[in-house]
């Protein structure tokens, strides 16, 4: 199967892919073993061409899937490995990725191929869900999309993550976490992932959002193949929430 230079690395290992029914304004996961290849080459020299905004998109939809696979109900200790892991590589490297720095490249190549591996094995949660929504409506680059659901979710499911938030500030480089209370490194943990997101210039609004569109966009992202993934059931009332956080 060819790829075109600027795929992101975890399509060489992932499970499903995306369709978008563009009459009905939905976006289907489709999940099949055939997807993926026998033999991946990630090389970073080749993601070198891409163009800010692109690399910061799907950097943040990799940090998106390393997180929320880190939370998902399906995790456990061998995808956590894959996870946290990937969610350090990634905060370390997508600055000097969006600068196209060397450095960062090779990293995000790695970080986001570990990341994956990882949700390939355990699922993901509400902000794909709410993310493919807001690309299926709107046409919204599903990273930017990402990007912008991401804290609002981890908020939402921040009751339900036991230490888990602690251990994603501390790999992005929060200080002090050890004599933070919960609510502290909860709070730390999604600040983390805001001020990541606002680095490499993804905005925290969608303008195109209407009230008379939340109904649609809830039903959608409630009916979404990750949305059983989430640590935390959410009602159509609780994604009209988040979603109104965007406007």
């Amino acid at each position: 199967m060819a790829r075109f230079p600027w795929a992101c690395p975890w399509e060489y290992v992932k499970i499903n892919y995306v369709i978008t029914d563009v009459e009905k304004k939905r976006k289907f996961v489709c999940v099949d073993p055939h997807d993926m290849p026998i033999v991946a080459v990630v090389d970073p020299d080749m993601m070198s061409s891409m163009p800010k905004g692109l690399t910061a998109s799907t950097g943040m939809d990799a940090l998106t899937h390393a997180i929320e696979g880190y939370t998902t109900r399906g995790a456990w200790e061998m995808s956590d490995m894959f996870h946290l892991k990937a969610i350090e590589i990634i905060s370390k490297s997508l600055r000097g990725a969006v600068n196209n720095e060397k450095e960062g490249r090779e990293g995000m190549a790695l970080g986001q191929y570990i990341a994956g591996m990882g949700f390939s094995n355990v699922g993901l949660g509400i902000a794909h869900s709410m993310a493919h929504t807001l690309g299926a409506v709107y046409d919204t680059p599903h990273g930017v999309a990402c990007a912008m659901m991401l804290p609002i979710v981890m908020d939402f499911n921040k009751e339900t993550t036991g230490e888990k938030y602690r251990e994603i500030a501390r790999v992005m480089g929060v200080k002090g976490v050890d004599e933070m209370t919960q609510d502290e490194y909860r709070a730390a943990a999604i600040q983390a992932v805001r001020q990541l997101s606002a680095d490499v210039g993804i905005p925290a609004k969608l303008a195109a959002i209407k009230e008379d569109d939340l109904e649609f966009l809830a039903q959608s992202a409630a009916a979404d193949a990750c949305a059983p993934g989430n640590p935390k059931e959410a009602s159509i009332d609780d994604f009209k929430a988040m979603f109104r956080q965007l406007m």
